[in-house]
């Protein structure tokens, strides 16, 4: 059975790199999200097994949705793809219920890496 997933990100570049990335092999349906009220309706209709979230995005943040999903322990697994690379984001990130953070440009074997990790493939 498909995996519903959700790519967050304002561009619609970075959301076509993602879903490039994506293992040929994992059986998802994918969704898109220009922002992150888009992201959390995706998730509300059930969308967002896995959400890949960018921080910087206009109407509601990264940090936003994380926040959101954190306050209501939400059974999603997030992975942050940002190029905002500082610790500080990071560290936030990982405390908000992050599972992981990786840096744009997006590595198609690091996501993989972190999709075996959690045990999505």
């Amino acid at each position: 059975m498909a995996i519903p997933i959700t790519i967050a990100d304002d561009s619609t570049m970075s959301r076509r790199a993602v879903r490039r990335a994506l293992p040929p092999e994992w059986d998802v349906t994918v969704h898109e999200a220009q922002n992150g009220l888009e992201a959390l309706q995706a998730y509300e209709e059930g969308k967002a097994e896995v959400l890949f979230l960018d921080l910087t995005m206009p109407e509601l943040d990264g940090y936003g949705v994380l926040e959101y999903l954190h306050s209501t322990q939400a059974k999603c697994i997030v992975i942050v793809i940002s190029a905002d690379i500082q610790p500080i984001a990071q560290e936030r990130v990982a405390k908000l219920g992050a599972f992981r953070f990786l840096k744009k440009p997006l590595v198609a074997e690091e996501l993989k890496e972190t999709l075996k990790e959690v045990g999505l493939i």
